[in-house]
């Protein structure tokens, strides 16, 4: 390979990182407009609080509970090591509880994000459909009942907390490793919660539109670095105390605009502000993005 061949390849690299990289801080950005939709309204931000509250209490618990017996629970999944000495004992079980508990702050977030969504689900549907009808609704809209959509909504949510189990479980006896389970591991845990927590908050937007839990994938799968963007900055907020809770109806809406942003929509400066309840103005034909096919 000549100069100029592997000049001209280092140029499309560098071009497709850089489109990656921006993508990401897009992706990102998404969370902060969606915050900026909420707290312009109020009606919004007490939607979508309420359920997040009565999760928050039951997972706040479930944390206390957890850290009160950490130690306990240390020694148990290293029972291998009852007979070391001393000082490579506690080691191994200070790292046992590290890794514990950045298996259960991973698990935590994605449980907490679904279960949030399915309490809250008719709140973050009014939430994700405020947000839809400013930037010109939903043109291909699918109605669907309220006990159709929990159901769907319960589905799609144990199987991405099965994922979620699956995936952390590898992840935790990674943390063993030392160096790697302090360094690249917490990466790896942060990537693949914030692609899990993108595939959750798009859920509504992609409900209703007809479309199940493998089309939402293929989609976000097309602007993976946007979408791994967003999911990773929820993920971060998220493990602030109390983030989850007050950033749960901004993420939701940032849910839905990454929605729109997959499914070429636009997201821009649509209408004079939040309308009013009631139907959702479709959009102009010029300004239909290509969506998905319908279902089969």
């Amino acid at each position: 390979m000549g100069d100029s061949e592997l000049r001209s390849v280092a140029s499309r690299g560098a071009a497709a990182t850089g489109s990656a990289v921006r993508d990401f801080a897009a992706g990102a950005g998404l969370l902060g407009r969606g915050l900026g939709l909420v707290l312009r309204s109020p009606r919004m931000l007490g939607l979508g609080l309420l359920p997040a509250v009565i999760s928050g209490v039951l997972y706040a618990a479930a944390l206390i509970a957890l850290i009160t017996f950490i130690s306990d629970l240390a020694a148990w999944v290293t029972w291998f090591a009852d007979d070391w000495s001393a000082g490579w004992r506690d080691l191994i079980r200070v790292i046992a509880g590290a890794a514990l508990l950045g298996l259960s702050g991973l698990i935590g977030v994605l449980t907490f994000t679904a279960v949030t969504l399915l309490v809250g689900d008719p709140f973050y549907e009014k939430i994700s459909g405020m947000v839809e009808a400013r930037y010109g609704g939903v043109p291909d809209e699918v109605e669907v009942s309220l006990g159709r959509s929990l159901a769907r909504s319960l589905v799609d949510s144990l199987r991405l907390i099965g994922l979620s189990v699956l995936l952390g479980v590898p992840l935790f006896l990674a943390g063993f490793i030392p160096v790697v389970g302090q360094t690249v591991v917490p990466v790896v845990g942060g990537s693949v919660a914030g692609w899990l927590l993108a595939v959750e908050l798009t859920g509504v937007p992609f409900q209703r539109r007809g479309r199940r839990l493998r089309h939402r994938r293929a989609a976000l799968r097309g602007r993976r670095p946007m979408a791994l963007g967003f999911g990773v900055a929820v993920f971060a907020c998220f493990l602030i105390p109390l983030g989850a809770v007050l950033l749960m109806p901004a993420a939701v809406a940032g849910g839905t605009l990454l929605s729109r942003r997959v499914l070429g929509l636009p997201i821009e400066g649509k209408g004079p502000g939040l309308p009013a309840e009631g139907r959702m103005p479709g959009l102009p034909a010029e300004d239909k993005g290509p969506g998905l096919p319908a279902e089969g």
